[in-house]
This record gives structure tokens, sequence and C-alpha cells, in this order.
């Protein structure tokens, strides 16, 4: 598959996308500067842009996954709660537009488990209304071997005309669905556990700490904003596995290469 990027940060969705085998990533869009140059080292062939608002079927070409991690600022409950009225959150409407406009046949969405309870209609709504079935889950950074919690929201929508052609739900998140995820037995249960066991940890263990480290402070806003690439792998191994159209193929071989190895929170060397 072709993937385009949305919000992109330093790439940690579309990393992790990439090592499960969803395909190549063909397009980013993201404005911080710094951030920028992190992405045009890992993925010198992509075309870049640096404005959500001016991008669009007309000058992006055609991909079959669009992901993105839109702004939390206004969802955050760190922030003053203007969800995705507020002028950082609301541009979730222009990854619904680009959607909207490109069609892709998979929608990948990420953003801090906050949003559960201020937008997540809304979007789950505006996707139903572009014609996208979606399914969602709260993950944990820590449950992949990372030594800080960060937990996320995901939620995987995939286009409803395509439905017919044998492209199933995620059994996770179908389950999570539910309201019946969690316990480790559960997730035994489904993917012959896939997740690491892992503590929750007061604070992140950042490297590259010291004083006098070049772009310091850019490195840890990246860092802090990334999407961890071992979640992004396993959500994107369940992709493909379900794009296979066979259940009768058990958990597909990046599930265990994501949890056996230490999570990486970001790209940046």
């Amino acid at each position: 598959m072709r993937i385009g990027s949305l919000f992109s940060g330093i790439g940690g969705l579309e990393l992790g996308l990439e090592r499960a085998g969803c395909g190549e990533t063909i397009w980013q869009v993201e404005r911080d500067s710094f951030c920028q140059k992190v992405l045009a080292k890992h993925w010198p062939h992509a075309i870049r842009f640096d404005d959500v608002c001016t991008v669009g079927s007309h000058n992006l070409p055609p991909v079959d996954l669009i992901c993105g991690g839109f702004p939390c600022q206004d969802i955050s409950y760190a922030g003053r709660g203007a969800g995705l009225a507020g002028a950082r959150s609301g541009l979730w409407y222009e990854f619904a537009r680009i959607v909207g406009e490109m069609g892709p046949s998979i929608v990948v969405v990420e953003n801090v488990v906050a949003l559960r309870r201020r937008g997540l209609s809304a979007v789950l709504g505006t996707l139903a209304d572009l014609g996208y079935d979606a399914e969602w889950a709260t993950v944990s950074a820590s449950q992949f071997g990372a030594a800080h919690k960060r937990e996320r929201t995901f939620i995987v929508a995939y286009n409803m005309r395509e439905r017919g052609e044998g492209l199933e739900p995620l059994a996770y998140f179908s389950k999570a669905r539910q309201g019946r995820w969690g316990s480790q037995e559960d997730l035994q249960q489904i993917f012959d556990s896939p997740f690491v066991p892992g503590p929750t940890w007061p604070t992140p263990l950042l490297r590259r700490m010291d004083d006098g480290v070049p772009s310091r402070m850019d490195r840890l806003k990246a860092c802090g904003n990334a999407v961890v690439p071992d979640v992004a792998q396993w959500i994107g191994a369940w992709i493909t596995h379900a794009l296979s159209r066979s259940a009768s193929l058990g958990p597909p071989s990046a599930l265990t290469t994501a949890s056996s190895s230490s999570a990486t929170s970001c790209p940046i060397s």
C-alpha cells in the first residue's frame, strides 16, 4: 500500500506501519522545521508539505492509507478543554477534509486518551459521514516494553465501499469497542499474547539529556509528541492481517517482532 502521513512529527506512526509491511510512505505533512529535517533524513524520497490547510487531492499523490495524530492541545487534560472547537485540535476537520477528498482504503488516527471524553464521538461521526466504519482502543507504550506509560487512543477506519471485498474488522479493536478489553488474559486469548506485560513508570527515561546537546529542546519536544513505533507496528500488523482475508493465518509475525524488542520512542539519530 501507499501511505500518506498528516501531522507527521518525526514519523513514528508511519515508521511502525512500514515495519509491519503496510507499504511505503509517499508523502508527509508537517510544519515544524526541526521535525521536517528528521523526516527528510529518514524518508528522503517522500514528498513533504508544511501546511495541512493547503493540501488535498489537487496536490497530494493518491494513497491507500492515511495516518496521523492531529494536535492534542485543546483535547488534553492539561489544556483548557476546548476540544475540537479549539484552533489547534480543530485541525481534525482538515484531516477529515483530506480523507474525504482522497478516499483512502484505511485511515489511522492517533491522539491522547482524553479524546475519548473530548471529541471521539465527533471524530467517529465525521468518519461515518465520509463513508468509513471505525474501531478504536487505548494502547499504552509500556505494554510494549517502553519505560513510560504513554497511553494513546488509536482509531482504525476502513472505507465501507470496500468491505464487500473482504476487509475484516480488527479483532482487538472490535473487542475494545465492546468495552471488554484490558486484562492480560483477554490479550492472550485474542492474539496469543503479542503484548509484553510492562510496568507503569512515573517518568520517561529519555536519552540525550546532557547539557550541550544540539537542538536539545527540539529533540525533547519531538520525542514527547511522537508515536512509539512499536505500537504503530502492532496496529499495522493487524491491518495487514485483516487485509489478507484469512483468519487461519494466525497472528502475523510482525507482532512477535514488535513485542520482543525494546520499544523505540522516536527515530531521531
